[in-house]
């Protein structure tokens, strides 16, 4: 069964996404570093993101075509572009879409367990063969909270204003505008407040973006556990071993912080910065390239750990160390996280995307449940240990949420932000995992307090989200008897 839609991808921009909108000089035909590359405009690069987008809320979220064309499709497309009718293809039965911008046409499909993945120009299928991805656990229903979705037999805390929870809950839906999806609170272990918006469920695996780049530090900190890395040792990319490369002085520890120093261009460049038709941060989810192979050829732009900026860059070398790893001691690259992390907190399902060679792309093509970042954070809250087993090394929550140095402003970590700024209406010990679209995983350790906000990309559009998540913030605070 196919579905063919005819629509206008535009809608008004967002801040994150400004560096696509701006006047740009002249691209040469190939990514600079990269001339094995073919150059691809924006407007290709648009329609395969518009393609990925759409197989994943349909194939993996359960979302309806509709919906997800007028909330996320348009996330990574340049500006010009929004406004241009797009032609859609979504065949159910090969679960596959196809969308097509000015006669250009591109398309994503479902590979099991793995999601959606784009496919390369010109081409009809990827390059690596899917695994499946199984959990060990037994059926959800049949376990407490947190491993599994029972009721917990636990006393509602002592001293929680059950009333003023809901209040709080339902104010970060109070505008429909920010699209909030999902909210889950948990205090001193205990889920004390959860809602969805209708279609979604606590099942539903929703959109996550750069909330993964947390689960990138997590899996690292894995290794960093069994002895196989440390923070301080240059990251051992045998490419930048050359005698006289600068990137021989990048150290694991300055990835995690992003202050590397490679030339990337992200999506927050300082003004007077260079800019690309379509910038580095965004091409490596919509180029259907091997994003580590993209990633660890740039060159050098800065000295490391003197300059944090926010470069999918880092997290995807941190990536390219956690598969050289795991490959070299035999594992199942695909299912390793599932066996070494999720279901050892109760996660039986958390799809992980990768490129079309078989690498993850956990900078932003990731998608789990509300519930399954409640764990996550949890896990964070708990300092490392579950149940009793510690499965974080000890030091790893303080690592991450502790400012990183070569940050000029206080508000990022170990592939975590800070809240050292008090942007949010909790303490500025807070630490969270972020994703485009209002996605937040907080971590109050001072009030022992978890909290997930999810929605759909448009909902930022304005700032009425975050008002209202705010707002349900600091009415949750309230509800322990304490201020912030």
């Amino acid at each position: 069964m196919k579905t063919r839609l005819i629509v206008a991808a535009g809608l008004a921009p967002l801040l994150v996404v400004t560096a696509l909108a701006r006047q740009q000089p002249w691209t040469p035909p190939a990514r600079s570093h990269h001339p094995d590359i073919p150059y691809q405009s924006p407007t290709t690069l648009g329609a395969a993101s518009y393609a990925k987008i759409i197989c994943s809320a349909v194939f993996v979220s359960g979302r309806e075509v509709e919906e997800a064309q007028k909330n996320s499709a348009y996330f990574l497309m340049a500006e010009p572009d929004r406004k241009k009718p797009v032609t859609l293809d979504v065949d159910r039965q090969a679960k596959r879409a196809r969308a097509t911008v000015d006669g250009i046409t591109r398309a994503a499909a479902l590979y099991g367990d793995q999601g959606c993945v784009i496919h390369p120009v010109g081409e009809d299928s990827v390059h690596f063969t899917p695994v499946p991805v199984k959990t060990t656990l037994p059926d959800a229903a049949t376990q407490a909270w947190p491993m599994g979705d029972a009721p917990s037999k636990e006393p509602w805390p002592a001293g929680l204003d059950r009333a003023k929870v809901q209040t709080a809950v339902d104010l970060a839906f109070a505008d429909p505008e920010g699209l909030t999806a999902a909210m889950v609170v948990v205090h001193k272990g205990q889920i004390v407040g959860e809602r969805y918006m209708p279609g979604i469920t606590k099942d539903t695996q929703l959109e996550s973006w750069s909330m993964g780049k947390s689960i990138v530090s997590t899996l690292f900190s894995l290794l960093v556990k069994d002895g196989i890395y440390s923070l301080e040792q240059p990251a051992p990319v045998p490419l930048w071993q050359k005698p006289g490369d600068p990137r021989a002085q990048i150290r694991n520890v300055d990835l995690l912080h992003m202050s590397a120093g490679l030339q990337f261009e992200g999506n927050q460049e300082p003004p007077g910065a260079p800019r690309r038709d379509y910038p580095d941060h965004f091409y490596i989810y919509t180029g259907g390239v091997d994003v580590f192979d993209y990633t660890i050829n740039r060159p050098s732009e800065y000295p490391p750990n003197t300059d944090g900026r926010y470069r999918n860059s880092d997290p995807l070398t941190i990536g390219y160390l956690i598969k050289q790893a795991v490959t070299k001691h035999g594992e199942t690259y695909l299912a390793w996280p599932q066996k070494v992390l999720f279901d050892r907190i109760g996660v039986r399902k958390q799809i992980i995307e990768p490129d079309p060679y078989g690498n993850f792309i956990m900078t932003g093509y990731d998608f789990g449940t509300a519930r399954n970042w409640a764990r996550l954070g949890l896990l964070y809250l708990q300092d490392g240990i579950w149940q009793g087993t510690r499965i974080l090394p000890e030091g790893w929550s303080k690592f991450v949420s502790t400012r990183a140095p070569a940050w000029k402003r206080p508000v990022y970590g170990g592939l975590f932000w800070i809240n050292g700024d008090g942007a949010w209406k909790l303490p500025k010990e807070t630490y969270l995992m972020a994703g485009a679209g209002g996605q937040n995983v907080w971590i109050d350790p001072s009030h022992q307090l978890v909290v997930v906000r999810m929605g759909h990309y448009r909902g930022t559009q304005n700032r009425h989200a975050n008002i209202a998540t705010n707002k349900a913030l600091e009415l949750l605070v309230a509800s322990l008897g304490g201020p912030p």
